[in-house]
């Protein structure tokens, strides 16, 4: 066990070394002399706590936000949290709702920046979500590549019928994520948490980077407050959008 919790460290100390640029799996394995096998497990079980994350099958591997939790310094994807920062944070001031930036990350959709309403009732917030259960999930799921999105469902399989009651066969996911894209907005009624979200692209040049999120109670969302939502979120997404590619 204490061999196992070395080489763990090895690892991540090499990801570390390469300061935000990707390493491979066999660049692990020759580079720290260990068995590809065995890296592939540890990296494996860093991959799930959120220590390392894979960014594709020939980039390998970068450090993951739990890592960057660890020291409470430079925020998980920087650039991003500050081109949104001031801009959720009118955005919630306006509509007086909680929005989110969340990316896909390890095959979930992951918190980076969250902006809390003044209300009597809030949604609790988890950092990480199954992605079908969310709008912010959906509308990244969406904008996927179709091999990205055939990877994506070998690893995590449909959605339960009780979460997406049209998506599940794969024609049918395929099927409604092409309506969310189509429209450019994700919308989540989840019936049995009275929950109703909102999430709309956020760009990097031509590449979706990000969901920008709003969420609340259902019985809050009247029509005319869905209407004011939606349209200060298709802003606020262009501004965050136009700060990136600045």
């Amino acid at each position: 066990m204490v061999q196992v919790l070395l080489k763990a460290f090895d690892i991540v100390e090499l990801v570390v070394q390469r300061k935000g640029q990707s390493i491979s799996l066999t660049e692990i394995s020759d580079e720290l002399e260990m068995n590809q096998a065995t890296a592939s497990n540890i990296i494996n079980t860093l991959v799930s706590r959120g220590y390392l994350e894979h960014i594709g099958k020939k980039k390998g591997y970068r450090l993951g936000p739990s890592a960057y939790r660890l020291t409470n310094e430079i925020p998980y994807e920087q650039n991003l949290v500050n081109a949104a920062k001031d801009v959720m944070d009118a955005l919630t001031a306006k509509l007086n709702e909680s929005c989110i930036l969340g990316v896909l990350r390890n095959h979930k959709r992951y918190i980076l920046y969250a902006v809390n309403a003044v209300q009597e009732i809030q949604v609790q917030l988890r950092s990480e979500r199954n992605i079908y259960e969310t709008a912010s999930g959906r509308i990244l799921l969406a904008y996927l590549t179709e091999k990205n999105l055939e990877r994506h469902i070998q690893q995590n399989g449909l959605p339960d019928v009780t979460v997406w009651a049209e998506a599940q066969t794969i024609e049918g996911l395929k099927t409604a994520l092409g309506k969310i894209k189509e429209a450019g907005i994700a919308i989540t009624n989840i019936k049995n948490r009275h929950v109703k979200g909102f999430a709309v692209p956020i760009f990097n040049n031509t590449q979706v980077i990000a969901g920008l999120s709003v969420f609340l109670p259902e019985y809050r969302c009247t029509e005319a407050h869905e209407k004011e939502i939606i349209q200060a979120m298709k802003v606020s997404a262009t501004e965050i959008s136009e700060k990136l590619n600045d």
